[in-house]
């Protein structure tokens, strides 16, 4: 990894929802581990499930059950140890939007802010790279969607649909990613964040 990117913690996390509306659904668990200097630090990780009164049927896709989820921490618990947990890590994530703006809701319903982290979206950097041409000796992308990237880079996907799973396949991807990111001349934390959103400042 080149010195640029030494000291920067970035978050690779995953949610899973009671639905797809983050403003009406809730957060049933978070996972997320750390990536630093091109490693994944099985060491730095973060897994909780969260307490929710109702089940839906979500739980076909995440298959957290209502009696596990009754015995999660308490949301606003929860939401605060994750957000130390975070710091001023770069949040990163495939589809990460409705992550953040799930935890954002919980935040602001809670503590009244919201998060102003830098986020990377997996599938727009992809999108990004793309366009630089660092997939130009592989076969064209027909599908960006994790389980697509997964195949693409050969990353076994287990645990896929649970938030601890899906945060570390999504570090995984993202791992292969920055060293393609690198290859195209974006070597550096200012030519990264090219790809990033910045959170709104709540």
């Amino acid at each position: 990894m080149s010195a640029e990117f030494q000291g920067v913690r970035f978050v690779v996390m995953d949610t899973e929802t009671t639905g797809l509306n983050p403003l009406q659904d809730r957060i049933v668990s978070i996972g997320a581990v750390a990536l630093r200097d091109g490693e994944i630090r099985l060491d730095d990780c973060f897994e909780t499930l969260l307490r929710q009164e109702y089940n839906t049927s979500a739980v076909a896709v995440h298959g957290v059950t209502r009696e596990e989820s009754l015995a999660g921490m308490e949301e606003p618990d929860a939401l605060a140890a994750f957000r130390e947990y975070l710091g001023d890590g770069v949040i990163v994530g495939h589809h990460i939007g409705h992550d953040i703006a799930a935890l954002n809701a919980g935040f602001q319903r809670h503590f009244g802010w919201r998060m102003s982290n830098l986020s990377l979206d997996t599938m727009d950097l992809t999108l990004h790279l793309e366009k630089d041409g660092a997939f130009a000796d592989r076969p064209p992308i027909q599908s960006f969607t994790l389980d697509a990237l997964c195949e693409m880079f050969q990353v076994t996907p287990h645990d896929r649909h649970t938030a601890a799973g899906d945060a570390l396949i999504t570090a995984l991807v993202a791992q292969r990613l920055f060293r393609l990111a690198r290859k195209v001349g974006r070597d550096s934390v200012e030519r990264l964040a090219e790809a990033w959103v910045v959170q709104e400042e709540g």
